[in-house]
């Protein structure tokens, strides 16, 4: 049994991550000051702390046998009018958190990182030595700390893994309740969906019709949230000492806006309205991972593909109240 300190873990890829964790055997204490993240979405057994990922040398110890860092401000549009709140939080809690690391001599660190750090990518699949040129802050913040994290492992010997997430969909379940998304506000295509679908939307506004795609629309790969889960708990052995290692994270197949939508209907029984608008300035015709070396190296291999099975569980989840449009903090 090992014991590791989850920050952002009232959110939504930190929760289930945290309740993997706790699956396998291993104790967790989750740090997060849930300024997006839900007291509710902190699994039943872990031990939880609210504060900032800037505060987490109030709480490491050398008891502690890794993090895993999922505390971040992760709004693109908001990143482009507000990029100093994503250098302060994402930049400069992970400098502190990276200090506090070392002060307590814990040595294993996983990183959640992102695929916007690619930008419009040259080629598809994406692997992990593609040219990095994020089109945002968020995306920049991110790949900042990649970065850093590599000086970090150079100098001090730390053993880290960034994951890069490609599109995280779907909930997890388990005996001790649901976990899915919840953002407020919502931005990711599957939730938004299933809101139509449940009436507290009219339609699903599809942003371009004209990309060079099969329908026009654009083309993403989904990765259910359980496998992701799965990714972190394997990177947690796979890291090495001085090393940091960089992998993708995604299906290495992409299904476009509409396919996302018609699978919607189809799973969910409802109409699901769609408008079409203008493509929105930064977004990408395709982005599909190659997720080789996370097989490689991790030994994982994503087996929920299915992405009719990927938004039944979503559904399930935005259905049994889960995931309401506006919530109350």
């Amino acid at each position: 049994m090992s014991t590791y300190l989850v920050t952002g873990g009232a959110g939504y890829v930190g929760g289930v991550v945290a309740a993997h964790l706790l699956a396998a055997g291993h104790r967790v204490t989750v740090l997060d000051d849930l300024s997006t993240g839900f007291a509710e979405g902190v699994p039943a057994g872990a031990d939880f702390v609210e504060g900032r990922v800037q505060e987490a040398g109030k709480y490491l110890d050398p008891s502690y046998d890794g993090v895993l860092h999922f505390a971040a401000c992760s709004q693109v549009g908001e990143s482009v009018n507000h990029p100093e709140k994503y250098w302060r939080n994402n930049v400069g809690g992970t400098l502190e958190l990276l200090r506090a690391m070392r002060d307590a001599e814990v040595r294993t660190l996983v990183f959640s990182s992102t695929a916007a750090v690619y930008g419009e990518p040259e080629t598809t699949p994406i692997t992990e030595d593609a040219r990095t040129a994020p089109g945002n802050p968020y995306g920049a913040s991110k790949l900042a700390v990649d970065h850093m994290i590599t000086g970090e492992c150079a100098a001090h010997g730390l053993a880290a893994v960034s994951l890069r997430y490609f599109n995280v969909a779907g909930a997890h379940a388990s005996p001790a309740g649901q976990y899915g998304e919840r953002h407020d506000p919502e931005s990711h295509l599957i939730p938004l969906v299933l809101q139509v679908a449940r009436g507290r939307r009219e339609a699903i506004s599809v942003y371009g019709s004209d990309y060079p795609t099969p329908d026009g629309t654009c083309v993403r790969d989904y990765i259910h949230v359980d496998d992701l889960a799965e990714a972190h708990l394997l990177a947690l052995t796979a890291a090495e000492r001085g090393e940091h290692l960089i992998c993708n994270l995604g299906n290495g197949n992409g299904f476009s806006v509409r396919e996302v939508v018609e699978t919607a209907r189809r799973v969910t029984g409802h109409p699901i309205p769609e408008t079409e608008a203008p493509r929105r300035a930064g977004d990408p015709a395709v982005l599909v991972a190659s997720a080789e070396r996370a097989r490689d190296r991790l030994g994982w291999r994503p087996s929920r593909t299915d992405l009719a099975a990927i938004i039944a569980d979503a559904w399930s989840f935005a259905r049994c109240g889960g995931a309401e449009e506006e919530v109350s903090r």
